[in-house]
């Protein structure tokens, strides 16, 4: 069951401005990841279950969460149906993102008020997701769409949160462009958890690049 409310989330979403996207089937190399994320600022992690019995990983990092990492919202990614969704929440996710919008999930989500939030890629589909009860709207892939199509849907729907995830990397060039355009937080994934953290187990690199993330988000918020 979630621990925090779907305005819990989003606000923590806004709050922080970066959710780290993360998937391994490596336990004890997941939980260093999470708290080299949590010790470098991240207060939500996207877990991407992408692999066979990845449930079950994140069933052990939402335990690892809850009893080491105090304040650590954990979720999942890549959800493809309701099902999986409430597999997800009923062992304690928190939000459920989608690579695609869909009814059945938000369905799921929104009878246990959890936050999901679903890739859309057209105002149609925003607006759709926002009918469907949506806090938070996932830009995927964003770097197909980028910081201007954000700044064209904000100008006739203001009210619209945005979380562009694919293009998005630490330079602070590149956080500038998707801030500056209004996104309400960003995804960020293999460019910031990269191949070469992961191979050669820089958790303490790891917990260096997410804190120098975060600074750069709150100059840029500030």
């Amino acid at each position: 069951m979630a621990q925090y409310t779907r305005i819990e989330v989003a606000q923590a979403m806004k709050d922080t401005g970066m959710i780290p996207l993360f998937f391994s089937d490596d336990i004890e190399l997941s939980k260093n990841i999470l708290k080299a994320c949590y010790e470098g600022g991240a207060r939500l992690l996207e877990f991407t279950a992408r692999g066979d019995f990845a449930h079950e990983i994140f069933a052990e990092l939402t335990k690892y969460a809850i009893k080491e990492l105090p304040g650590m919202i954990m979720g999942v990614g890549s959800v493809t149906d309701a099902s999986a969704a409430s597999l997800y929440m009923q062992l304690g996710a928190n939000f459920i993102v989608t690579p695609v919008l869909r009814e059945d999930i938000a369905i799921a989500c929104n009878r246990r008020k959890v936050l999901w939030s679903p890739g859309c890629g057209t105002l149609t589909e925003i607006t759709k997701a926002e009918e469907l009860g949506c806090e938070v709207i996932k830009l995927f892939p964003g770097d197909l769409y980028g910081p201007e199509f954000i700044k064209g849907i904000k100008g006739p729907q203001p009210w619209t949160s945005i979380m562009p995830t694919g293009g998005v990397n630490p330079s602070e060039e590149n956080l500038k462009s998707w801030f500056s355009a209004g996104v309400h937080c960003v995804g960020m994934g293999a460019q910031l958890i990269s191949k070469e953290i992961i191979a050669n187990k820089d958790y303490a690199g790891l917990t260096v690049k997410v804190k120098e993330v975060y600074t750069i988000i709150d100059k840029l918020k500030a």
